[in-house]
């Protein structure tokens, strides 16, 4: 029986932040929404050009706010100019780490944070 990873969801506090940073920062674009009111919550979907797995962001209105749990690691996206993409990071208001490479190698990676606190890992396209 075949198997693909569809999505992937993240509980969000501030769905117009996360908006912002998904879409502003990166090339993901809204490719569903979905409402529940009466339920209290909104879904919506976010896709990246080429890419088959969505990110579902889960806006519940009334939520406790969440905690990133330690288990969790990051999300990771490629880039095709990875020295561009950090410096946009860097001039944008969210925390930004160094560029990096495995065993002091050539810089091939570098962290940002979203406003949930989710971590993603920008690499190098290869």
């Amino acid at each position: 029986m075949g198997q693909e990873l569809v999505e992937i969801c993240l509980r969000v506090r501030d769905i117009d932040a996360t908006l912002d940073f998904y879409t502003n920062l990166f090339d993901f674009k809204v490719d569903e929404e979905r409402k529940y009111p009466d339920d209290g919550f909104d879904l919506i979907y976010l896709a990246s050009p080429g890419a088959s797995v969505r990110i579902e962001l889960t806006y519940n209105y009334d939520a406790d706010p969440y905690e990133v749990g330690n288990g969790f690691s990051h999300l990771g996206v490629t880039v095709d100019d990875l020295e561009a993409m950090h410096d946009v990071c860097k001039a944008s208001p969210y925390e930004t780490g160094d560029l990096r490479g495995l065993s002091g190698g050539t810089p091939s990676y570098f962290f940002v944070t979203d406003p949930d606190g989710y971590r993603i890992e920008v690499k190098r396209r290869k």
